[in-house]
């Protein structure tokens, strides 16, 4: 099992960026997905997540109005576009694949698997 993000890079406040997470060794339009960050000194905390067939999407307060999630299942890719954004989103982002999607915060109960991460800095 593989999940590799990536689109993470530097970009000053305002800008935007899109995070891409591909997919492997499992089926993945059985899983619903999620994306989470870790700021330095902070706990990991969820940020949007999407469920099996791209239909739904749930996102953490601090990012509602800026960030959308989306997946294509042919091509076994989960994306995070990024708009709007501030030095507060500066994290590593993590995609994550779970059979335990809610519709109540945090949204994702369990992960089943973890993606390595993908460094987001934005500049003031």
């Amino acid at each position: 099992v593989q999940l590799q993000a990536s689109g993470g890079g530097l970009v000053q406040a305002g800008g935007s960026l899109r995070l891409s997470c591909i997919a492997s060794g499992f089926t993945f339009s059985n899983y619903a997905m999620g994306w989470f960050r870790q700021a330095p000194g902070k706990e990991r905390e969820i940020v949007a997540a999407i469920n099996r067939n791209g239909d739904n999407t749930y996102y953490a307060d601090s990012v509602k109005g800026r960030f959308t999630c989306s997946r294509d299942n042919a091509k076994n890719t989960v994306y995070l576009q990024m708009n709007s954004l501030i030095p507060e989103d500066t994290a590593v982002y993590y995609c994550a694949a779970t059979n335990f999607l809610s519709r109540i915060y945090p949204y994702i109960r369990r992960v089943d698997y973890w993606g390595k991460g993908t460094l987001v800095t934005v500049s003031s």
